[in-house]
């Protein structure tokens, strides 16, 4: 949603960044990874209940990820494979913060904020997959409210405004009804689809 409201918005200043500062000089799965450890440092923040710093490093986290796609199109460096290793290492950022908050609230013996954590990881887990799978038949399905970038910024919102857990109902609701979306618009682009196009 973010993405398709900014559109290439962010293209002139990124790439002036990657040109002029020590961003053009590093490959873009490094960055990528330090993206993943900043993510890494915000679960540990979580866990031990350092919130506005866990914040502040998911934002950080986030402007990494930016910025490595940025740099692989500014440096003419993009390939198939580095789309993929992108992708996973997303995975691995999503899924440790949400595996932290998931530890945090278990160990405080908090069952509903746990089950709602597993709700929202499970439809943050979904929403890369649909996409994937739905790409196998149809062009694109990049349809709903909560990719990644608003996902990003709403646990950083939850967590520096210690308002951690209307974050997760949001997630827990609408990474569903994401998913639901891209369902419901692949079936509906497939049906535009002639026959002989179709693969098992």
């Amino acid at each position: 949603m973010l993405s398709a409201l900014l559109g290439h918005e962010l293209d002139k200043p990124l790439a002036w960044v990657i040109k002029n500062s020590i961003v053009g000089r590093i490959h873009p799965t490094s960055l990528t990874i330090i993206g993943l450890i900043f993510n890494l440092l915000a679960a540990g923040a979580i866990i031990s209940g350092y919130w506005k710093t866990a914040a502040l490093l998911i934002l950080t986290a986030g402007l990494f990820d930016m910025l490595d796609g940025a740099t692989a199109i500014t440096l003419r460096k993009t390939s198939p494979f580095g789309g993929f290793i992108d992708s996973v290492i997303d995975r691995y950022s999503d899924m440790s913060l949400l595996i932290a908050l998931i530890i945090y609230y278990a160990l405080y013996g908090n069952i509903f904020m746990v089950t709602l954590c597993t709700i929202a990881s499970l439809g943050t887990v979904l929403i890369p997959y649909t996409r994937a799978k739905a790409e196998m038949f149809i062009d694109h399905c990049n349809v709903g409210i909560m990719e990644r970038a608003e996902r990003i910024l709403l646990l950083a919102a939850g967590a520096l405004f210690n308002l951690m857990g209307i974050a997760l109902w949001l997630l827990a609701i609408f990474t569903h009804l994401t998913v639901f979306h891209r369902i419901y618009y692949t079936w509906r682009e497939i049906q535009k689809l002639p026959k002989e196009e179709l693969r098992p």
